[in-house]
Parts: C-alpha cells; sequence; structure tokens
C-alpha cells in the first residue's frame, strides 16, 4: 500500500506497563477511505492501542505516521487538529444540555473557543444551521430540543457520533460504538457508521461480530497486545487460531455473524 493509500501507520508501536507488555511490536496500516475494525478478547490491548495513537499514552517504542507525517511526539491537541478525532462515550456529551447544544459545543471546539464567536448573533445561527445538518445526518432531528439526559441510550450513541463529526473527522476513532445496546439500536447505528464512512476513513474497536462483518472492510485481530491475523472479515473468521482465541463461546460468535 503506498504512502498516498495510507492515512494511518504504525511501526513497531509497543506499550509496556512496569513489565507487562499490553500493546506488543504493531504494525498496523490504515486504508485511507475504508472502515478499519480492531477486534481481540478482552485484555489484547485494543484500548491501549487506540490511547496511544490519540496521544494519551506515550509509546515505549515505535512510530505513528499519519497522512505521511510522523505524529509519535505530537500532545493530544495537536493530533486533533490534525483530523485524528476520537469518540468518547457518553461522557462526552453534556447530559443537562440539549441535543442541538452539544452539537454546536463540538462545531465551537472545531472552530476554537475564540470568543469572538459570541460577538454576533448571526455567527450563532450558522452554528445552529450546521448543528442541524449533523443532526439530519445521525437521525436525530427530532429530539433537536430533547435534554441529553432524557435520550434513549441507542441515541445518545448517534449523538456522540454527531458531535464527532462536528470536529471535522478526517480518521475517527470509534472505541466499542454498539456497546450495551439492544438489537435495534446496534442496526440502526451500524448504518449510521456506513453512513457518516463516505469520505472519511473509521478505526473501531468493535466486540459485536455481526457489526464488524458487515461494515469493515479490514478487520485487524490482536490478542496478548500482538496482531494474530489481518485481512477481510471471510479470511479472518475462517482462521484456526483466530477461532482459538476466541474459544467456545465466540466460535459461535464468529460463525454467528455469517
Amino acid at each position: 500500500m503506498n504512502q498516498h493509500e495510507t492515512i494511518l501507520q504504525t511501526r513497531n508501536l509497543t506499550k509496556e506497563f512496569k513489565g507487562f507488555t499490553a500493546v506488543s511490536d504493531v504494525n498496523l496500516q490504515v486504508r485511507r477511505g475504508s472502515i478499519h475494525a480492531l477486534i481481540g478478547p478482552n485484555g489484547a490491548g485494543k484500548t491501549t492501542c487506540f490511547n496511544l495513537l490519540t496521544k494519551f499514552l506515550e509509546p515505549t517504542t515505535g512510530t505513528i505516521v499519519f497522512n505521511g507525517i510522523d505524529i509519535t511526539r505530537e500532545k493530544p491537541a495537536q493530533i486533533a487538529r490534525r483530523g485524528v478525532i476520537r469518540s468518547f462515550q457518553i461522557s462526552a456529551v453534556f447530559p443537562h444540555l440539549t441535543v442541538m447544544e452539544n452539537v454546536r459545543i463540538g462545531l465551537q471546539r472545531q472552530l476554537g473557543t475564540a470568543y469572538q464567536f459570541w460577538r454576533s448573533e448571526r455567527s450563532l445561527d450558522v452554528l445552529n444551521d450546521r448543528a442541524m445538518e449533523l443532526l439530519e445526518q445521525v437521525g436525530l432531528t427530532e429530539f433537536a430540543q430533547t435534554l441529553t439526559v432524557n435520550l434513549p441510550y441507542g441515541r445518545k450513541r448517534a449523538l456522540e457520533i454527531a458531535t464527532t463529526l462536528a470536529m471535522e473527522p478526517e480518521l475517527m476513532l470509534l472505541d466499542e460504538p454498539t456497546q450495551g445496546m439492544g438489537h435495534e439500536d446496534v442496526d440502526r447505528v451500524t448504518q449510521l457508521i456506513k453512513k457518516v464512512s463516505a469520505g472519511r476513513t473509521i478505526l473501531m474497536v468493535e466486540h459485536n461480530m455481526s457489526v464488524v462483518s458487515s461494515i469493515a472492510d479490514k478487520i485487524t485481530v490482536l490478542q496478548r497486545g500482538a496482531i494474530l491475523a489481518e485481512g477481510p472479515y471471510a479470511e479472518v473468521s475462517k482462521d484456526p487460531r483466530v477461532m482459538e482465541a476466541y474459544m467456545g463461546t465466540a466460535d459461535a460468535e464468529l460463525q454467528g455473524a455469517h
């Protein structure tokens, strides 16, 4: 894969915590415009990987390259300005603001918190229009004036995606986007991820195999911090090492997604 096709690359990415290796020599290549899923049993190092990519953690060794630029030593704010935006779970939204106000905060962050945006009413109207566009994109138009605390769970996840989109991500990192959801919400959010992936790249950590099988272009399986297997779902799900890593329960899980 040439540099133009690769949006994100890690070389020998390693993170050690006091004698425990959480991420071990990971070489990841994320293709521009793709949906790339990181899967693996609990404790496989998926979240640590995300924390390294967004610079919440410093790697022990290794390199992270985004759009051909070495970003290994950059700070979280620099990474975000480059367009690597991570969707945080519910904690990232303000429960006692409306759905619309939450998206507007995301938009203001994107604009920078410069106070001049408060000078004219009209600039707020511009934000309102854009906020409504984003809400429409994620199917939340009817909830615009709802207090976020009153939103159903699955809709909260859609709101997180909207606030993440407000930050204009070029590479969007989604951490367990369907966790804790009922079947209907899972389907809705899966379709939503597929929809918002147009024109951007998505790297997601996801447990639900039916989600992964239906939308991921490429899957990287981590086990004990190292890459166990990689490729399209059809290939990876038949890999005996992957089946073994998931043991009994997930054999059914892997097969069940076909």
